[in-house]
């Protein structure tokens, strides 16, 4: 066994479960748990503003889906990156600089996702806190903060977990 003690980042080993199908599976599962609470909460949030029951004059219009919109770009983005590619100067996939146009889109995606969340909160404060909505209203705000955030924690677990390395695994391509 070769000594890759001066190549690793940190001094205590992966554990092994981390490398097992089981992990990996559960991971995408997860993330897709994730995507759908996320999905429910805005939802739920949305359809609630349309009701005449919710007694306020405050309704989720196409301002309030644009964070979301950059989150779910953003994760469509992250989440087509392969982790390889972010190290792959050393091979020739493509041509040259593989690796920093992985890097820049991979930036971008999380970008998108940041700046979805960002929204989320500016939407929340400038529409709902500074015009002093009250707290079913509130909900409106606070759901699509929470909706973005799941959005991306849900993104950060689908391609840990997509991309994870196994011994056992073999990627076929033609």
């Amino acid at each position: 066994m070769a000594d890759i003690s001066g190549h690793r980042l940190f001094k205590f080993p992966k554990p092994q479960w981390m490398n097992s199908a089981n992990t990996r599976t559960a991971g995408v599962y997860a993330a897709g748990a994730l995507f759908s609470i996320a999905l429910f909460v805005f939802i739920d949030a949305a359809t609630f503003s349309k009701s005449h029951l919710n007694g306020s004059d405050f309704h989720v219009n196409f301002v309030d889906w644009i964070p979301g919109i950059f989150s779910v770009l953003g994760m469509l983005v992250i989440n087509s990156i392969d982790k390889s590619r972010l190290s792959a100067d050393n091979f020739s996939y493509s041509g040259d600089g593989v690796a920093w146009k992985a890097r820049v889109v991979l930036f971008m995606g999380f970008a998108a996702m940041a700046g979805g969340l960002a929204g989320g909160v500016t939407v929340l404060v400038l529409k709902y806190y500074v015009r002093e909505a009250s707290w079913p209203a509130l909900w409106f705000g606070v759901g699509n903060v929470v909706a973005n955030a799941l959005i991306m924690l849900s993104s950060v677990v689908l391609w840990v977990s997509q991309n994870m390395e196994d011994d056992y695994t073999y990627n076929l391509a033609l």
